[in-house]
């Protein structure tokens, strides 16, 4: 079984009623309004830290070529406090080393 068949088995584990699902978005609404905290559920995360790997890759590989092995484990493992981080630093950074260097993720 592929990761991508294990999340639509969840996806449809987790499926509710129509009625029901409606309410738990009203309720997550009604949330996000009083707490002004946005919900976001665990694969919208994943979504995004996938578009943050995805788009910090292409910006590197365009300003200074071919990542090195180092540099693809590196994006690859991140967490997305080093991808927001690395975004950060690409702007000014002037080496590919740099980039992963300067970056102050905590």
């Amino acid at each position: 079984m592929t990761r991508r068949d294990l999340f639509y088995i969840l996806d449809w584990l987790m499926q509710l009623p129509e009625w029901l699902n409606s309410r738990v978005w009203q309720e997550l609404e009604t949330i996000e309004e009083n707490e002004n905290m946005e919900y976001i559920t665990s694969v919208e995360r994943i979504g995004m830290i996938r578009g943050q790997y995805t788009l910090l890759k292409s910006q590197l590989e365009c300003r200074f070529g071919l990542l090195p092995e180092w540099a693809s484990e590196r994006l690859q493992c991140a967490k997305a406090k080093e991808l927001e981080a690395w975004g950060k630093a690409f702007v000014t950074a002037p080496t590919l080393e740099a980039v992963f260097n300067k970056s102050d993720v905590s």
